[in-house]
């Protein structure tokens, strides 16, 4: 579920670059200015001996990327996995400020990761791992300065690890130095289905702008996961939709007239898969995305809505709770069919969002209810989505670039009104 495992010849920083690029071009930007967003503020890359269950040392590599601070203290995850780059971490921190920016919260972008395999690591390992990391980054992370948090690979626990350890080295407990922590040392309320709430909001008010209701219209949501799951639950309890397919990574199901996403949730919990599920029939991960719906949410993996599929997608809105499922050809497609596209940086922000509210409670140590937060969600994310449909309208673009052009301008002000010291 990342914008950047793509196929080998695609550099995601490169990538990062290129969309830069267009935004600078619609805004008139000098060399400067370019030259700015697209260089990193600080790179560190740290390698460090773990300790393995059988007393062997094992050398593992991390990245910690701190993207632009314009905005305020950076935010964003660290990921476990073989796969991870310098430049993949560079490109991620960068969509982590954008991402920030588009939502109007007070944060730069960061992004860290180790290369390493989790799947292959004991428990003990792992929190061996992730102590050591923790400590090697300590110097430059912090709630005034850069505040990580789960992402690929990685969880509550991670989290956990890294709070006590940087604790430890303060000599008293810091709780706003990471979020997605477990609520008993400082998490938020509403944290763990944030992302998917959000979506729900922008599907919403999207609905609202092309006319029609949520209430009985079709979903489809590829992705099952996180994400996927509570999209498609609200969108059932909360609004009234009609949930016709979903999908895992092992297959998915469709029934026209609508079934519980619930009792999904269950068949899949006893399963393990969604496939099976009594009542509907079997459909492809590739199927789903065609199916007629009013509503599309790719909640997956990257790349999956290409120049090949994009002219047999019959949604009406196509929400993308996952990062990165569209590619510029399908997105051109999109703009030409009148297909609404909720982008990735906005559709997924909530997630951000609420990590921005758990260290706006760990700072002051004062905690909001479920409602308040859920609440104070909803406003950041319908005020964004007003604010990105104002830009699409002013430049006659599709969202996604709408989107980008009002984030990197945000990034730009501050820049400017800063201006460069000494």
């Amino acid at each position: 579920m990342t914008m950047s495992e793509q196929s080998p010849a695609v550099n995601p920083f490169e990538t990062a670059k290129r969309q830069i690029d267009i935004v600078a071009d619609l805004l008139h930007l000098n060399g400067g200015m370019r030259e700015v967003l697209k260089s990193p503020k600080r790179e560190l890359t740290v390698n460090f001996p773990v300790r393995m269950d059988d007393g062997s040392f094992r050398v593992y590599t991390g990245y910690r990327v701190q993207y632009n601070m314009a905005r305020g203290p950076t935010k964003g995850g660290i990921r476990y996995h073989p796969q991870v780059t310098l430049d993949e971490v560079r490109a991620l921190a960068a969509w982590m400020t954008w991402k920030c920016a588009v939502v109007n919260i007070p944060y730069g972008g960061a992004k860290g990761g180790i290369i390493c395999d989790p799947k292959h690591l004991s428990l003990a390992e792992t929190e061996r791992l992730t102590r050591r990391f923790a400590s090697e980054i300590a110097p430059i992370i912090g709630p005034e300065i850069d505040i990580p948090a789960p992402d690929v690979y990685t969880d509550s626990q991670t989290m956990a690890w890294i709070m006590d350890t940087y604790s430890m080295q303060k000599g008293y407990s810091v709780p706003g130095v990471v979020t997605g922590k477990p609520i008993s040392i400082g998490g938020s309320e509403g944290r763990g289905e944030a992302t998917g709430r959000g979506c729900s909001y922008v599907i919403r008010e999207a609905a609202h702008e092309l006319g029609f209701k949520v209430k009985g219209a079709s979903v489809a949501v590829q992705g099952f996961g996180n994400a996927g799951s509570v999209v498609a639950n609200l969108l059932h309890d909360e609004q009234g939709a009609k949930i016709i397919a979903v999908s895992d990574s092992k297959g998915g199901i469709v029934n026209p007239d609508g079934f519980n996403p619930h009792a999904v949730e269950e068949h899949k919990k006893k399963t393990g898969s969604v496939v099976g599920f009594p009542g509907a029939k079997a459909v492809s991960n590739e199927e789903i995305l065609e199916l007629p719906c009013d509503v599309l949410v790719p909640a997956a993996l990257e790349n999956q809505l290409t120049k090949k599929n994009a002219d047999r997608v019959r949604a009406k809105i196509v929400a993308e709770a996952a990062n990165g499922p569209t590619l510029p050809e399908a997105d051109t497609i999109f703009f030409q069919k009148g297909i609404t596209v909720l982008p990735d940086i906005l559709a997924n922000a909530g997630g951000v969002t609420v990590s921005y509210f758990e260290w706006a409670q760990d700072i002051q140590g004062f905690f909001w209810t479920l409602d308040e937060v859920n609440q104070r969600l909803e406003r950041v994310m319908t005020t964004s989505y007003a604010d990105m449909r104002k830009k699409a309208k002013e430049h006659q673009i599709h969202n996604r670039t709408a989107a980008y052009v009002l984030a990197i301008q945000r990034v730009v002000d501050a820049i400017r009104i800063r201006g460069f010291y000494p």
